[in-house]
């Protein structure tokens, strides 16, 4: 997957399983979670990469995407379908 602007993600630095968290329930995967959101918040890329997972680019079923988890991009595009109709 490319980007016009380096994602935060991509940073050696960023343990890439921070966006990858087992649950959305668990309190552990609650603060994993708002750390990931919190870099990708931060991030230039993070409306193109938003919209990326939105399209259903290959691996972006799973995880924090834009700043938003599974179920949260599930509601996003439902939103933004009803609108459109």
């Amino acid at each position: 997957m490319r980007f016009t602007n380096t994602p935060l993600c991509a940073d050696p630095a960023v343990d890439p399983e921070i966006f990858f968290p087992i649950s959305e329930i668990d309190p552990r995967e609650v603060e994993q979670t708002e750390k990931a959101k919190a870099i990708c918040r931060s991030c230039r890329a993070q409306e193109e990469c938003l919209e990326k997972a939105l399209d259903g680019g290959p691996f972006t079923a799973f995880g924090v995407w834009g700043a938003l988890t599974e179920q949260e991009r599930r509601n996003l595009k439902r939103r933004r379908a009803r609108s459109a109709a």
